[in-house]
């Protein structure tokens, strides 16, 4: 998973809502039954303070050594009532029900005379909880009464257990609510993300340069969120598409050039290679440097020709022409390459590995035989005198791997994800040594040989590889044994 610079995982748009509205629900919540609460809390305890009041004008009419006229004390339950009269011991009962009172403790007649004159205030009383309880001074002493604040607690906190619950079920309610809403919301946006998901998968690097993929018109409608996306990516997809058709434009007339600059310069070069030589026939005639040119002169056609039919080569090979498929056996095939590189460089140590044959692939047999002596040639330009080089032929499936292998010092790290790119060379001078009679070239190379061995395998709907390090470097090569697509009639047999 995807994790931001904090290292928390982020969060998509769909949570983000749900959360958000779950939030605002339970804030809400809160603040509601909060205030609703306390609101009715303030109204029971101002009807209670009245009630106080109202015993205490009862208990006020009959004088601190009153009791409530007609003994309707008896018929209050909770009701505390505390006298201290002047000379005399204070004393207090509490009423716990019609006709059932208890006197009150000293320690609990203390604590209800402690309340302040005047106003009706709470006050804790040991064992009987909290009251509401009001004190008034007379000439002869003071008395208070108070009334039970357990109702009021007990409904205060029903309450609150009912907005609990409610908000409770509000929260599911809002997170299903969210949760479906934003699935019907996001709906288009996920079908804009399908569309550039399969713009993503096409083959837009070679071959059809178009891109059919657009939003649909219902998702790049502007005036919305999702359709301002549509729309600029339709956008975006259209300025792509036509400057890869540019591209390609400009690619074709680029090898449109390459062969017929190729094409053309095969006659001319042709030409100076066969008045070099019939030139340098009559070397008795001639001083030593103007021999010596000649030769430089022969050998630098001979290159350059090289090099003209290289670019020939990739040109047709780019416009997919020049191919004939054919059954190829390709253990001959990789025998007579390896004996020609034997007699060319006897220097190194040349060993084929392979089946007995015959082992037929579907192929084009001189471009196969092209792609065999590359490898080989390249093996023996980048290695020293004594390097053993391996070809190992070996069937895996319905494919073939061919592998040339060499213990030379290895491949350039750096170079290796660009090896097979059209004039990318190991060594990076342009510059050529001569052989002693200073004709050859022995140095250097075009850079173009693994670059049509990777375009003839392509062309083969093959693959290739390479891993290197010192001692030990594998060009592989992986052929399917049938043609895909044979046209004309049926695959070729293994």
């Amino acid at each position: 998973m995807t994790q931001l610079a904090s290292g928390r995982a982020p969060w998509s748009i769909r949570r983000r809502v749900v959360l958000g509205v779950v939030a605002l629900v339970a804030l809400l919540g809160v603040l509601i039954g909060t205030v609703s609460v306390l609101a009715l809390r303030q109204n029971l305890l101002q009807r209670l303070d009245a009630q106080v009041q109202e015993v205490m004008h009862f208990v006020s009419s009959g004088g601190p050594g009153g009791m409530l006229p007609g003994g309707n004390d008896s018929l209050r339950g909770g009701l505390v009532v505390a006298v201290a009269a002047d000379g005399a011991t204070p004393w207090g009962y509490v009423s716990t029900g019609p006709g059932s009172q208890l006197a009150l403790t000293a320690e609990q007649i203390d604590q209800v005379l402690a309340a302040p004159a005047g106003p009706v205030t709470t006050v804790s009383i040991s064992g009987l909880g909290s009251y509401r309880v009001q004190l008034r001074a007379a000439s002869n002493g003071e008395y208070a009464v108070g009334l039970s604040t357990a109702e009021v607690d007990t409904t205060t906190w029903t309450l609150v257990g009912i907005f609990a619950l409610v908000t409770a079920g509000a929260l599911l309610l809002a997170a299903a609510g969210a949760v479906a809403l934003t699935r019907v919301a996001l709906r288009p946006l996920g079908r804009v993300t399908e569309t550039a998901t399969r713009v993503t998968e096409l083959q837009l690097a070679s071959g059809d340069v178009a891109i059919p993929e657009r939003v649909p018109p219902a998702e790049a409608d502007p005036r919305t969120e999702v359709g301002q996306v549509g729309a600029a990516l339709n956008r975006m997809l259209g300025h792509v598409e036509s400057a890869l058709v540019a591209r390609q434009q400009s690619e074709e007339k680029v090898r449109r050039f390459v062969a017929d600059a190729s094409h053309e310069l095969r006659t001319p070069l042709a030409s100076i290679r066969g008045y070099a030589e019939l030139t340098r026939r009559i070397d008795d005639e001639l001083p030593a440097d103007a021999i010596r040119s000649l030769d430089r002169i022969e050998s630098e056609s001979i290159r350059m020709t090289a090099l003209v039919e290289d670019l020939l080569e990739l040109a047709r090979l780019d416009e997919g022409q020049g191919l004939v498929f054919g059954e190829v056996e390709l253990v001959r095939l990789v025998t007579d390459a390896v004996g020609d590189a034997y007699v060319a460089a006897p220097d190194h140590e040349w060993e084929v590995v392979a089946p007995e044959p015959p082992l037929v692939i579907a192929g084009d047999a001189a471009r196969l035989h092209q792609v065999i002596v590359n490898l080989l040639a390249n093996a023996h330009r980048h290695t020293p005198e004594g390097t053993a080089v391996t070809v190992t032929v070996a069937e895996e499936g319905d494919e073939v791997v061919l592998t040339v292998a060499d213990d030379g010092p290895g491949i350039d790290p750096g170079l290796q994800p660009i090896l097979f790119e059209r004039f990318a060379r190991g060594d990076t001078s342009r510059t050529r040594g001569t052989d002693s009679s200073g004709r050859a070239p022995v140095t250097g190379s075009t850079g173009l040989g693994l670059a049509i061995v990777a375009a003839v395998v392509e062309a083969h709907h093959g693959t290739i590889g390479v891993a290197s390090e010192p001692g030990d470097t594998r060009f592989t090569v992986r052929l399917p044994r049938r043609r895909a697509a044979h046209p004309g009639g049926d695959d070729l047999a293994d």
